[in-house]
């Protein structure tokens, strides 16, 4: 299944395959279609800490495992492979792009002990963006596969990740040292909109949190395990509307996998990743409660010109928002503008988005997009580029189309929680392309 937006005023959530499939919502290209109204969900919804029994859980750090823990970790309800990046065309022309590979499990279970092919408990959703600056538009795409018969997954070795043909994927007889997986080859296409990269890495893998445990409530096992390649050289084509144009730039990928994070008062974040020009690395995270507050879990991770990390607590980081933008789709207003300031670092940058749309309007509403940088370090100046993820800004009940509330009452045509069945796969409201007994691309799994 597929939902796509392109044009001049059209449109990280990283994790909203996890509640948008095992609540059993879809949503189809161009909003609903007969049975299969579109829902829109909030981020406390998504990673909150339901529906967790049978499901291993991150309590504490661990030793990480490479090249195994590149891949899949089915016994966590959701992952993803996250890759983000700024290019230039070859007069300069400035681009970004996301592509964001969800894996989410509906059951802790495996396929139910029913022997067919067809039948798993893993679907995958896959986000897909490009910002075209020079021309001010943003092309958005969403797809959705069930993990099975090779229509979508993730292997450790050699590392592959996919939902259909949007593909990332490692050089094949790599070894087990931790940087096996690159160079990356990245690939994806829709709407006109083609994608072809090689991702190679510049600086060490670094963990996130503490020793790769990010623990975002005070709730045990509301964490996730985290880790991040803050800089890679990219270099390929992308082709917007027939025309095919060789880029460069820089990219960042970040690797997570949990089972439940966000606490109930917190109702989304403000995430950055930026990349300055004399070599540093900076990652911020702002846990948002409901009371507006940030959350005492946010936190960060600078890392230097040659690899080494240095954790950034809550207390270090003023963020201050200096603008704001209001979506034309309604229901969302963003902020657009920002000073991040790290006195303890000698950090002070203003970033701005390379173009204000770049809502991303799929089955989970939020905003993720290019940024650029300026400002100092110390005395001196310093620019950059960046990605910046805004989540639960956005009203529930707008989006793609007319949406309701999972959370407390079922949209029009869906039965309340108690009447849905127990087999997800039986579900009228799971995506056409996921149902039995019979998806667009062949039978589903048998009865």
């Amino acid at each position: 299944m597929r939902a796509d937006q392109a044009g001049n005023h059209l449109l990280p959530v990283t994790a909203g395959v996890v509640l948008l499939l095992s609540s059993l919502s879809c949503s189809t290209p161009g909003g609903p279609r007969g049975d299969e109204p579109a829902a829109s969900l909030t981020v406390s919804e998504i990673l909150g800490g339901g529906r967790v029994d049978g499901f291993e859980r991150a309590y504490r750090p661990r030793p990480f495992r490479f090249p195994e823990d590149h891949g899949p970790h089915p016994s966590f309800r959701t992952e993803w492979w996250y890759l983000t990046g700024n290019l230039s065309g070859p007069r300069g022309e400035p681009f970004g792009f996301q592509l964001t590979l969800f894996r989410s499990a509906l059951a802790p279970d495996g396929d139910g002990g029913s022997g067919s092919a067809w039948r798993t408990n893993q679907v995958y959703m896959g986000h897909f963006a490009v910002t075209d600056g020079g021309r001010g538009r943003f092309h958005s795409f969403e797809r959705f596969s069930r993990g099975a018969v090779g229509l979508a997954g993730a292997e450790a070795w050699p590392f592959r990740v996919w939902v259909e043909d949007w593909e990332v994927r490692g050089p094949e007889g790599s070894n087990g040292d931790g940087r096996s997986v690159f160079p990356l080859s990245l690939r994806a296409s829709e709407g006109g909109v083609t994608l072809e990269l090689r991702l190679a890495q510049e600086k060490p893998l670094v963990l996130q949190g503490e020793d790769g445990l990010s623990q975002k409530g005070p709730e045990p096992g509301n964490a996730s395990f985290y880790y991040s390649f803050t800089r890679l050289d990219a270099s390929g084509r992308l082709t917007l509307d027939g025309t095919s144009t060789p880029v460069r730039g820089e990219a960042w990928m970040d690797r997570e996998w949990s089972t439940s994070a966000l606490s109930e008062e917190q109702v989304g974040w403000d995430w950055f990743a930026l990349q300055l020009e004399d070599g540093h690395d900076l990652m911020v995270y702002r846990l948002r409660r409901d009371d507006g507050d940030p959350s005492p879990f946010s936190e960060g991770l600078w890392v230097d010109s040659l690899g080494s990390p240095r954790r950034i607590s809550p207390e270090e980081v003023d963020l201050e928002v200096l603008k704001e933008w209001e979506s034309p789709r309604g229901g969302a207003t963003y902020p657009a503008r920002w000073h991040l300031s790290i006195p303890a670092l000698a950090l002070e940058l203003d970033l701005e988005p390379l173009i204000p749309d770049q809502e991303m309007d799929l089955s989970i509403r939020y905003w993720e997009g290019a940024v650029r940088v300026e400002g100092t370090r110390g005395r001196r100046g310093v620019m950059g580029k960046g990605y910046v993820e805004l989540t639960g800004y956005a009203s529930r009940e707008v989006g793609l189309a007319t949406r309701g509330s999972l959370a407390s009452a079922s949209p029009p045509g869906l039965p309340s929680r108690q009447d849905r069945p127990s087999d997800p796969w039986d579900s009228p409201w799971l995506p056409s392309v996921l149902r039995r007994p019979r998806a667009p691309f062949g039978p589903g799994p048998p009865g």
